[in-house]
Protein backbone atom coordinates (compact mmCIF):
# COMPACT_ATOMS: atom_id res chain seq x y z
CA UNK A 1 0.00 0.00 0.00
CA UNK A 2 1.16 3.62 -1.20
CA UNK A 3 1.38 6.26 1.51
CA UNK A 4 -0.08 9.12 -0.12
CA UNK A 5 -2.87 11.50 -0.14
CA UNK A 6 -5.40 8.84 -1.24
CA UNK A 7 -4.65 7.22 2.12
CA UNK A 8 -6.79 7.78 5.18
CA UNK A 9 -5.42 6.39 8.68
CA UNK A 10 -6.02 6.10 12.58
CA UNK A 11 -4.12 6.24 15.13
CA UNK A 12 -4.76 5.30 18.52
CA UNK A 13 -2.80 7.12 21.39
CA UNK A 14 -1.50 9.45 18.92
CA UNK A 15 -1.45 12.73 21.07
CA UNK A 16 2.03 11.63 22.37
CA UNK A 17 4.65 9.06 22.43
CA UNK A 18 5.17 6.60 19.68
CA UNK A 19 1.59 7.37 18.68
CA UNK A 20 2.83 11.03 18.21
CA UNK A 21 5.30 9.73 16.31
CA UNK A 22 3.66 7.73 13.57
CA UNK A 23 1.00 10.59 13.17
CA UNK A 24 3.90 13.03 12.19
CA UNK A 25 5.67 10.61 9.87
CA UNK A 26 2.48 9.40 8.01
CA UNK A 27 1.13 13.42 7.67
CA UNK A 28 5.02 14.17 6.23
CA UNK A 29 3.13 11.61 3.46
CA UNK A 30 0.09 13.54 2.81
CA UNK A 31 -1.74 10.32 4.70
CA UNK A 32 -5.23 11.86 6.38
CA UNK A 33 -4.72 11.17 10.00
CA UNK A 34 -7.09 11.22 12.66
CA UNK A 35 -5.83 10.63 16.22
CA UNK A 36 -7.87 8.33 18.71
CA UNK A 37 -6.54 9.87 22.17
CA UNK A 38 -8.36 10.46 25.91
CA UNK A 39 -5.80 13.87 25.78
CA UNK A 40 -7.13 16.48 23.52
CA UNK A 41 -5.32 18.97 25.34
CA UNK A 42 -2.25 17.28 24.59
CA UNK A 43 -2.91 16.45 21.08
CA UNK A 44 -3.50 20.28 20.71
CA UNK A 45 0.68 20.86 19.41
CA UNK A 46 0.32 17.95 17.10
CA UNK A 47 -3.14 18.79 15.15
CA UNK A 48 -1.68 21.92 14.46
CA UNK A 49 1.60 20.74 13.15
CA UNK A 50 0.34 18.32 11.00
CA UNK A 51 -3.46 19.28 10.49
CA UNK A 52 -4.64 16.00 11.53
CA UNK A 53 -7.69 15.16 13.21
CA UNK A 54 -8.58 14.35 16.61
CA UNK A 55 -11.37 12.01 18.44
CA UNK A 56 -12.04 11.82 22.15
CA UNK A 57 -12.13 7.92 22.15
CA UNK A 58 -11.52 5.14 25.04
CA UNK A 59 -10.15 2.32 22.95
CA UNK A 60 -11.87 0.12 25.86
CA UNK A 61 -15.07 1.17 25.04
CA UNK A 62 -16.28 -0.63 22.01
CA UNK A 63 -19.47 1.70 21.22
CA UNK A 64 -16.97 4.86 21.98
CA UNK A 65 -14.85 3.47 19.19
CA UNK A 66 -17.61 2.76 16.64
CA UNK A 67 -18.56 6.64 17.13
CA UNK A 68 -14.74 7.50 16.79
CA UNK A 69 -14.36 5.72 13.50
CA UNK A 70 -18.20 7.04 11.94
CA UNK A 71 -17.39 10.63 12.42
CA UNK A 72 -13.81 10.24 11.16
CA UNK A 73 -14.88 8.57 8.47
CA UNK A 74 -17.06 10.86 7.50
CA UNK A 75 -14.75 12.96 6.94
CA UNK A 76 -11.37 11.38 5.91
CA UNK A 77 -13.25 8.51 3.82
CA UNK A 78 -12.35 4.75 4.93
CA UNK A 79 -9.45 4.02 6.74
CA UNK A 80 -7.06 2.11 4.67
CA UNK A 81 -4.35 1.99 7.90
CA UNK A 82 -4.99 1.68 11.62
CA UNK A 83 -1.92 1.28 14.17
CA UNK A 84 -3.16 1.08 17.48
CA UNK A 85 -0.45 2.75 19.86
CA UNK A 86 -2.57 3.57 22.91
CA UNK A 87 -2.02 1.78 26.31
CA UNK A 88 -1.22 1.96 30.03
CA UNK A 89 1.64 0.80 31.88
CA UNK A 90 1.14 0.65 35.49
CA UNK A 91 3.19 -1.74 38.15
CA UNK A 92 2.39 -3.41 40.60
CA UNK A 93 3.85 -7.43 41.92
CA UNK A 94 1.17 -10.45 41.85
CA UNK A 95 1.50 -10.29 45.51
CA UNK A 96 3.25 -6.91 47.65
CA UNK A 97 3.08 -6.64 50.72
CA UNK A 98 0.91 -9.28 51.75
CA UNK A 99 -1.68 -8.22 49.52
CA UNK A 100 -2.85 -9.71 45.84
CA UNK A 101 -2.65 -7.90 43.01
CA UNK A 102 -5.33 -5.19 42.86
CA UNK A 103 -7.98 -7.06 40.20
CA UNK A 104 -9.28 -4.14 38.91
CA UNK A 105 -6.25 -2.58 38.03
CA UNK A 106 -5.23 -5.48 35.90
CA UNK A 107 -9.01 -5.92 34.14
CA UNK A 108 -7.88 -1.65 33.13
CA UNK A 109 -4.78 -2.70 31.42
CA UNK A 110 -6.12 -5.53 29.90
CA UNK A 111 -9.18 -3.30 29.10
CA UNK A 112 -7.18 -0.53 27.14
CA UNK A 113 -4.00 -2.59 26.06
CA UNK A 114 -5.57 -5.98 24.44
CA UNK A 115 -9.31 -5.46 24.36
CA UNK A 116 -8.80 -1.77 23.45
CA UNK A 117 -6.41 -3.19 20.69
CA UNK A 118 -8.86 -5.75 19.31
CA UNK A 119 -11.68 -3.15 19.27
CA UNK A 120 -10.12 -0.63 17.27
CA UNK A 121 -8.74 -3.43 14.96
CA UNK A 122 -11.67 -5.72 14.73
CA UNK A 123 -14.17 -2.92 13.77
CA UNK A 124 -11.42 -1.41 11.31
CA UNK A 125 -11.54 -4.54 9.49
CA UNK A 126 -15.21 -4.22 9.07
CA UNK A 127 -14.95 -1.14 6.94
CA UNK A 128 -11.80 -2.24 5.22
CA UNK A 129 -13.40 -5.32 3.91
CA UNK A 130 -16.38 -3.38 2.46
CA UNK A 131 -13.77 -0.75 0.27
CA UNK A 132 -12.70 -1.31 -3.24
CA UNK A 133 -9.17 -2.86 -3.22
CA UNK A 134 -6.26 -1.31 -4.36
CA UNK A 135 -3.11 -2.24 -6.02
CA UNK A 136 -1.65 -5.43 -7.78
CA UNK A 137 -2.35 -7.35 -5.00
CA UNK A 138 -5.73 -6.42 -4.31
CA UNK A 139 -4.88 -4.91 -0.66
CA UNK A 140 -7.88 -3.39 1.39
CA UNK A 141 -6.28 -2.51 4.61
CA UNK A 142 -3.06 -2.96 7.08
CA UNK A 143 -3.76 -3.30 10.92
CA UNK A 144 -0.62 -2.98 12.93
CA UNK A 145 -1.03 -3.21 16.64
CA UNK A 146 1.72 -2.40 18.98
CA UNK A 147 2.90 -5.13 21.34
CA UNK A 148 5.87 -4.80 23.56
CA UNK A 149 9.43 -7.08 24.15
CA UNK A 150 7.04 -7.01 27.65
CA UNK A 151 4.61 -9.70 25.85
CA UNK A 152 7.74 -12.06 25.83
CA UNK A 153 10.57 -10.74 28.90
CA UNK A 154 8.16 -9.25 31.54
CA UNK A 155 9.72 -7.96 34.68
CA UNK A 156 8.74 -8.48 38.23
CA UNK A 157 6.02 -5.62 38.63
CA UNK A 158 4.54 -6.06 34.39
CA UNK A 159 2.46 -9.08 35.52
CA UNK A 160 -0.71 -7.23 34.12
CA UNK A 161 1.23 -5.07 31.45
CA UNK A 162 3.07 -8.38 30.09
CA UNK A 163 -0.37 -10.34 29.60
CA UNK A 164 -1.84 -7.56 27.74
CA UNK A 165 1.16 -7.58 25.00
CA UNK A 166 1.77 -10.89 25.22
CA UNK A 167 -2.59 -10.85 24.20
CA UNK A 168 -1.03 -8.76 21.62
CA UNK A 169 0.67 -10.89 20.10
CA UNK A 170 -1.04 -13.82 20.46
CA UNK A 171 -3.86 -12.46 18.57
CA UNK A 172 -2.23 -11.24 15.51
CA UNK A 173 -1.24 -14.27 13.41
CA UNK A 174 -5.05 -15.38 14.15
CA UNK A 175 -6.43 -12.29 13.46
CA UNK A 176 -4.25 -12.09 10.12
CA UNK A 177 -5.41 -15.48 8.80
CA UNK A 178 -9.41 -14.17 9.82
CA UNK A 179 -8.59 -11.35 7.45
CA UNK A 180 -6.53 -12.30 4.91
CA UNK A 181 -9.62 -13.48 2.54
CA UNK A 182 -10.49 -10.13 2.44
CA UNK A 183 -7.17 -8.61 1.44
CA UNK A 184 -6.45 -7.01 4.81
CA UNK A 185 -2.96 -7.73 6.64
CA UNK A 186 -2.30 -7.87 10.43
CA UNK A 187 0.83 -6.96 11.77
CA UNK A 188 2.01 -5.93 15.23
CA UNK A 189 5.65 -4.35 16.70
CA UNK A 190 6.96 -5.09 19.96
CA UNK A 191 9.33 -2.27 20.81
CA UNK A 192 11.86 -2.24 23.31
CA UNK A 193 12.80 0.42 25.57
CA UNK A 194 11.99 4.05 23.53
CA UNK A 195 12.85 7.55 24.53
CA UNK A 196 9.07 8.19 25.32
CA UNK A 197 8.03 11.40 26.67
CA UNK A 198 8.02 9.29 30.10
CA UNK A 199 10.89 7.64 29.76
CA UNK A 200 12.86 10.87 29.20
CA UNK A 201 11.20 12.07 32.00
CA UNK A 202 13.48 9.44 34.33
CA UNK A 203 16.69 11.17 35.76
CA UNK A 204 19.41 11.05 33.49
CA UNK A 205 21.24 8.05 35.14
CA UNK A 206 18.08 5.46 34.68
CA UNK A 207 17.97 6.53 31.65
CA UNK A 208 21.49 6.08 31.08
CA UNK A 209 21.09 2.32 32.77
CA UNK A 210 18.28 1.39 30.80
CA UNK A 211 20.24 2.41 27.57
CA UNK A 212 23.10 0.05 28.65
CA UNK A 213 21.06 -2.74 29.00
CA UNK A 214 20.62 -2.49 24.98
CA UNK A 215 23.18 -4.29 23.30
CA UNK A 216 23.16 -2.75 20.17
CA UNK A 217 22.90 0.15 19.52
CA UNK A 218 23.48 1.02 22.99
CA UNK A 219 21.08 3.72 23.45
CA UNK A 220 16.80 4.50 23.85
CA UNK A 221 15.04 4.03 20.66
CA UNK A 222 13.74 7.26 18.99
CA UNK A 223 10.13 7.27 18.50
CA UNK A 224 11.00 8.10 14.51
CA UNK A 225 12.10 4.60 14.03
CA UNK A 226 9.34 3.13 15.35
CA UNK A 227 7.18 5.48 13.00
CA UNK A 228 9.46 4.40 10.26
CA UNK A 229 9.00 0.75 10.97
CA UNK A 230 5.01 1.25 10.56
CA UNK A 231 5.48 3.25 7.62
CA UNK A 232 7.60 0.30 5.98
CA UNK A 233 4.72 -2.54 6.87
CA UNK A 234 2.12 -0.22 5.38
CA UNK A 235 4.06 -0.56 1.99
CA UNK A 236 5.40 -4.05 2.36
CA UNK A 237 2.69 -6.52 1.00
CA UNK A 238 4.80 -9.62 2.39
CA UNK A 239 4.34 -8.61 5.67
CA UNK A 240 1.55 -10.15 7.49
CA UNK A 241 0.84 -12.32 9.97
CA UNK A 242 4.19 -11.65 12.47
CA UNK A 243 5.36 -9.42 15.42
CA UNK A 244 8.84 -7.60 14.61
CA UNK A 245 11.17 -7.03 17.70
CA UNK A 246 12.01 -3.65 17.55
CA UNK A 247 14.78 -4.09 20.54
CA UNK A 248 18.58 -3.59 19.72
CA UNK A 249 18.88 -7.11 20.73
CA UNK A 250 17.99 -6.48 24.04
CA UNK A 251 16.10 -9.74 26.40
CA UNK A 252 14.94 -7.78 29.54
CA UNK A 253 16.32 -9.11 32.87
CA UNK A 254 13.93 -10.01 35.72
CA UNK A 255 14.14 -6.68 36.96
Amino acid sequence: MKLNKDISAIVTGGASGLGAAVVRHLSSCCVKVAIFDMDEARAQPLIGETGSLFFKVDVSDAQAVARGFEEAREINGQERLVVNCAGIAPAMKTVSRGQAHDAGLYAKVIGVNLVGSFNVASQAAAGMAEAEPIGEDKERGVIINTASVAGYDGQIGQVAYASSKGGVIGMTLPMARDLADKGIRVMAIAPGIFGTPMVKGFPREVQDALAAQIPFPSRLGKPDEFAALVAHIAENPMLNGDVIRLDGAIRMPPR
